[in-house]
């Protein structure tokens, strides 16, 4: 929630991204890089339209993202390797050897020694876990009587476990050993994993499962984990710059990228440690895990045994009945040219992974919070210029409308109770503003409907008895938002009031009262959600489960203290449970709905 800072020092540093780059193995390949990182593609394309002329090197400076690497397959070969931006503020030049962490990515990874060792015949991959674990065992409950946890349902999360993600830990934090991880028992900083809806009913995202498979493998092979991973896999295939030491070993932190926020600042200390390795703790660079994509590739083609047979490839790369994911990477694409993929976040880096079967894919690493969203921008320009079926921007055709019409449409629209949006006339088409946010160019399908540039939402204008707009609605992937149209001192005075809530940290005398409520729903796994906004209602659905665990964990309010305003306008609390301690922040519209709410753990 913090306002995003884009300093002179980083601004400077920005214009190392030439220097930065490798050269390319020949002329032409060479100009598909330039064209590449010179009209970045945007999420919808105009048919027939010039190219976006958006570079790299400015999307890297909008979005606080230092560095870049990336590393494109073609034919089942590395094409080309290259870096931009700095490894640091004032750093050196990010070249393809840099190391980043690959955050999630390391599941899929990890999955491939689990598969191994069941090839090998010293794991099944449907048999009860808790006959590998030695040190420690999934505790049995009522959701365990019938189905047990088995291997290939924590590889493809289904598995009925807790825990999505881990935060890590800072610099100079104490780090847990694996089984207080398990057991969610200080320092860790994370729930217990436990097993709470029965096992293989049902499709969530665990890293804690992979926590699980991790300890298997431990106990299985008598091994430190990384150590197994470094002989049965990262060696085989040959990734040397790969390793799944936690910490980063003091000897190769000067060839690491250092990690940086949203808004530019450097994450504190550095990047975090994460001892759930199997679920995020793997250091690598895009051409490593290039390699690895391309062992997949060779064994599900019967190239390579290196790691695993063919058989066991086709197996990792089947998509399962529930959530379509595969043992280790999420597959999907058309049936004719099925793909597998795999994205990545550790506090300060974000990644991302994504192979055909059949021999093509790219691998970007950043080491910028914002870098999933040049990820996604350079995959789709990536797709465009190698003519793959997928992901590459969509087109759409830019309907004639008359003039005095789109002059009708401008104005000012409140989204929110402190998000106005503001649409201006660009030429023929409409430019939204959104306070200090570019929204972007908007172009007209027809007279109502218009699409964004910049994302894959549109908008669908709803006019009065006489023509004039009265509001739009605006269509996401997978729900709908209703913005009124206000007048200019409308709109200013909710800038004023905002300006001045945030100044004075004026808390809302409705924000407790609904935070209180949303926590008690939460906890009994009923949330009102003709009380929240779309959008919000759209995600608490699809975490539901994990945010019921986690207020059980977390027990009965013990004391609420109101701490802050954000730039946004949330109020800030700072909740003591029984359990623990954390800061929630929430903004409530004029008419009681609850349009945001989040939390974050606090040690």
């Amino acid at each position: 929630m913090r306002k995003a800072l884009l300093t002179a020092g980083l601004i400077g540093m920005m214009a190392m991204v030439s220097a930065a780059a490798q050269p390319a193995s020949s002329p032409a390949i060479e100009a598909r890089i330039q064209r590449i990182i010179g009209n970045i593609a945007p999420a919808v394309a105009i048919k027939g339209g010039p190219g976006s002329g958006v570079t790299l090197e400015s999307r890297m400076k909008a979005l606080n993202v230092p560095g870049v690497s990336v590393a494109v397959i073609r034919d089942g070969r590395i094409e080309w390797a290259r870096g931009f931006g700095v490894t640091r503020v004032g750093g050196p030049a990010v070249t393809a050897e840099t190391l980043f962490q690959a955050g999630s990515i390391s599941k899929p990874v990890a999955a491939m020694a689990v598969l191994h060792l069941a090839q090998e015949g010293r794991v099944n991959l449907d048999t009860n876990v808790n006959q590998y674990l030695k040190s420690w065992k999934v505790p049995e409950n009522e959701f365990t009587r019938e189905k047990k946890v088995t291997l290939r349902g924590l590889l493809t999360h289904t598995a009925g476990l807790t825990v999505h993600g881990f935060p890590g830990y800072a610099s100079g934090a104490a780090v847990p050993t694996t089984l207080q991880v398990l057991d969610g028992e200080k320092p860790a900083n994370t729930a217990p994993i436990r097993v709470d809806t029965v096992p293989g009913t049902n499709w969530r995202y665990s890293g804690g499962g992979y926590t699980i498979a991790q300890l298997v493998v431990a106990d299985v092979t008598g091994k430190p984990f990384e150590a197994y991973l470094q002989e049965s896999v990262l060696g085989p295939i040959g990734m040397t710059r790969s390793t799944y030491e936690q910490p980063l070993p003091a000897a190769r932190q000067s060839a690491a990228a250092t990690p940086y926020q949203a808004d530019g600042k450097p994450v504190l200390g550095g990047a975090h440690t994460y001892p759930e390795m199997a679920a995020a703790g793997l250091w690598t660079t895009p051409s490593d895990l290039a390699r690895y994509a391309i062992e997949v590739q060779k064994a599900f083609a019967g190239q390579s045994t290196r790691v695993l047979t063919r058989a066991m490839a086709a197996e990792m790369l089947k998509p399962g009945g529930l959530g379509g994911h595969g043992l280790g990477p999420s597959v999907g694409g058309k049936p004719e040219r099925p793909h597998f993929s795999h994205d990545g976040v550790d506090e300060g880096f974000v990644a991302n992974l994504v192979a055909y079967n059949s021999g093509d894919g790219v691998v970007i690493m950043t080491n910028g919070m914002n870098g999933g969203q040049i990820g996604n921008e350079l995959q789709r320009t990536i797709a465009r210029e190698y003519g793959w079926p997928d992901f590459a921007p969509a087109e759409k055709t830019v309907a004639k409308v008359d003039a005095k019409l789109v002059d009708t449409y401008v104005g000012h629209y409140r989204a929110g109770r402190f998000q106005v949006v503001d649409l201006s006339r660009k030429e023929s088409h409409l430019w939204a503003q959104q306070g200090a946010q570019s929204l972007g160019d908007v172009h007209p399908e027809s007279d109502k409907d218009w699409f964004f540039i910049n994302n894959p939402s549109r908008l669908s204008f709803v006019t009065g008895v006489g023509g004039e707009a009265t509001g739009y609605v605006r269509h996401y992937p997978d729900f709908d938002m209703r913005a009124a149209k206000i007048s200019a001192a409308e709109a200013h005075a909710i800038t004023d009031e905002l300006a001045a809530k945030v100044k004075n940290k004026t808390q809302d005398p409705g924000t407790e009262a609904a935070l209180r409520k949303s926590i008690e729903d939460l906890r009994a796994g009923k949330p009102d959600y003709d009380r929240m906004s779309p959008g919000l209602a759209y995600v608490t659905r699809q975490q539901l489960k994990g945010l019921q665990a986690e207020m059980a964990r977390l027990g009965a309010i013990k004391a609420v203290t109101f701490k802050d305003v954000v730039p946004a306008g949330a109020d800030v609390y700072e909740i003591a449970f029984e359990n623990g301690r954390t800061e929630f922040w929430i903004t409530v519209g004029t008419d009681s709905t609850v349009e945001d709410i989040g939390l974050w753990p606090l040690p």
